[in-house]
């Protein structure tokens, strides 16, 4: 009878906790979902629990599992979490069927290849490369391979500011250039879009107390008239070993550190998401964003900017979307998106080892 007892306390004790547990992981996927419609520069730590969708939803599967095969009554807790997760995983995988590419491929219109890609600064140079020019080199022989019509690079870097131009007309002979950069101690690094299109009109968005920027170009195409903002928002400013040492350094300074990097960053992308939303608005024509949002699809940034336009990857995306290659596949952070009048013809992701981030590519039907 003891042992009965006692048997049965433990299992009413494990019962509880797992109970408590599938209640927790439950909960904080949850909040994932309300990552997208708060504002993370006035609750900033709901962002954080955005970023976890993924690992947050592969947790809560285990749990359902777990729990069926328990024949416990508890499943329940993460099949409910898990059912709105199914509107949202197709922003980080796709499965395309062969049917489906020839459908999209069986255009009539004009169509549009768009290329954005975070060139990080040439700064493979000390890992893959002898220096910074050889590492963009390769990046740009790369690009022209591609033939795309627009290209937007963030984080584009240069010793000399002053032969900017001269230097992107010798590397991409056919595309007029349009750039913005912000002046070092080591040269200048900015936002730089190429175009085979005619420039119609220009600007750029800069942001408070950032070295991020928006840069903005008018093209026309035939009869259309149309926008293409090249965008970065706020970076982290943390490297994957940086949060790894902050994960597990004892160093209270470090974490503390690493806490502000990040509460900076995250209360200061909605303000920059807002100003680019702002213009896109009283832009006269319609609009093209890319670029480096430095923020994934469960988030403000992502719900903000995708209002009134279509994903590329959503539209015509195949496998995972990541597209930064340190912790591939759990990342995407660079994005095209278009206007609801086109149509996503084909989206590709190419894993060339050239910088952190892989380029994104896609052709739009106008």
């Amino acid at each position: 009878m003891a042992k009965k007892e006692k048997a049965k306390r433990k299992n009413w004790f494990f019962g509880l906790t797992s109970r408590v547990l599938m209640l927790i992981v439950a909960g904080l996927l949850i909040l994932s979902y309300a990552s997208i419609v708060v504002n993370p520069a006035k609750v900033w730590l709901i962002s954080l629990v955005g970023i976890f969708f993924v690992p947050l939803s592969l947790v809560n599967l285990f749990l359902l599992l777990w729990a069926i095969k328990r024949r416990s009554k508890s499943f329940l807790i993460p099949l409910m979490a898990l059912l709105p997760a199914f509107f949202f995983v197709g922003r980080y995988v796709q499965i395309d069927s062969d049917e489906d590419r020839i459908a999209r491929m069986s255009h009539t219109g004009n169509t549009l290849t768009l290329m954005t890609y975070n060139v990080g600064r040439f700064a493979l140079d000390d890992e893959v490369f002898d220096s910074r020019s050889e590492c963009a080199d390769s990046v740009f022989e790369f690009i022209l391979s591609q033939d795309a019509d627009i290209i937007c690079l963030q984080e584009f870097h240069t010793d000399n500011v002053d032969k900017v131009k001269a230097y992107l007309h010798s590397k991409m002979k056919g595309y007029e250039a349009e750039y913005y950069l912000f002046p070092t101690g080591h040269g200048a690094f900015g936002n730089v879009t190429l175009s085979r299109l005619p420039i119609e009109g220009k600007g750029v968005l800069k942001f408070d107390e950032s070295a991020n920027l928006a840069l903005y170009t008018d093209y026309r195409a035939g009869r259309r008239h149309f926008r293409v903002y090249n965008c970065h928002f706020e970076s982290y400013n943390i490297s994957l070993s940086g949060m790894i040492r902050a994960l597990t350094d004892r160093d209270a300074a470090v974490f503390a550190e690493t806490g502000n990097k990040m509460k900076r960053s995250i209360t200061r992308r909605p303000k920059q998401v807002d100003k680019v939303f702002s213009d896109i608005e009283n832009c006269p024509v319609e609009s093209f964003v890319c670029g480096d949002f430095n923020d994934n699809p469960m988030s403000y940034t992502y719900y903000r900017m995708t209002r009134g336009r279509k994903d590329a990857f959503v539209e015509a995306g195949h496998g995972f979307g990541a597209s930064y290659a340190a912790l591939w596949p759990m990342l995407r952070i660079d994005y095209v998106l278009f206007p609801e009048n086109c149509k996503g013809i084909s989206h590709a992701i190419p894993r060339i080892g050239l910088s952190d981030h892989y380029p994104v590519i896609t052709e739009i039907e106008i």
